[in-house]
Order: structure tokens, then C-alpha cells, then sequence
């Protein structure tokens, strides 16, 4: 197929561009591939809201959904799943996600958690901002 003629007028077929990024270190900061990993049974949710619950030995962090789309909801968030980790693995946990977090910053820009400031920054129309 790539070694067959054009016929004139003929437009090369569109691809789609591939973006690299460096592989993104794993939660416990190891060298990739350290750690095999197996994806077979995991499970993938989306969460909006988090709630962390210190406990002298442990996390708890409670993932839900905000539907009422207010920085204070209106309604109850509804709690759909709690993940139970050690101080240990909360502070690799910190690390990776501060790791991630900054490495999107530095392709994307600051992200600003402030909603009141990112209305004000897209009705300025600054650039980079999504109106």
C-alpha cells in the first residue's frame, strides 16, 4: 500500500499525529518496569470530588461524583468508592500525582482550582483559556 503509484488529484491518506510523552514514573517512584503489573481485573471510574479521612494508621479516600456542577454542591455528593492506603503509600502517592500534575503544567499551563478565577480569566479572553 505505502509503495503503490498516486493517481493524480489523489490526497496520501490522513494519519493521525502521535504525541510522545515520557512514560510517567509508578506510584512508588521505581524504575519503569521494576514492578510488573497486571491490568486484567481493573476497573476504571470517573470522580469529580474526593474526600480524605486521616485515621492514626491509614487514608481513607472517598471518591464520588458532584453532579450539581456547584463548588458546594446543593445535593448530597454520592460516594461510589473508598480506597484505604497507608501513610507510606499516601506520600508516593503524593509525589506521582505532584510529579504528573506539574509535568501536564509545564505542557498545558497553570492549572487554576479556583473556579471564581477561572471564570474571570476566560472572560478576559486570556490566551491559552478556553472561553
Amino acid at each position: 500500500m505505502a509503495n503503490e503509484p498516486k493517481r493524480p488529484g489523489e490526497m496520501p491518506p490522513l494519519s493521525q499525529p502521535q504525541i510522545q510523552l515520557p512514560p510517567a514514573p509508578p506510584l512508588g517512584g521505581a524504575p519503569s518496569g521494576e514492578f510488573p503489573v497486571d491490568r486484567s481485573h481493573l476497573n476504571t471510574v470517573y470522580a469529580n470530588f474526593c474526600q480524605v479521612i486521616g485515621l492514626p494508621e491509614e487514608l481513607l479516600l472517598d471518591f464520588g461524583l458532584n453532579s450539581s456542577g456547584d463548588q458546594v454542591p446543593t445535593a448530597p455528593v454520592k460516594l461510589t468508592h473508598q480506597v484505604v492506603i497507608n501513610y507510606y503509600t499516601a506520600k508516593r502517592l503524593l509525589n506521582a500525582l505532584a510529579f504528573a500534575v506539574n509535568r501536564h503544567e509545564s505542557f498545558f499551563g497553570v492549572l487554576e482550582v479556583d473556579i471564581q478565577k477561572r471564570i474571570r480569566s476566560a472572560g478576559m479572553g486570556e490566551p491559552g483559556r478556553p472561553r
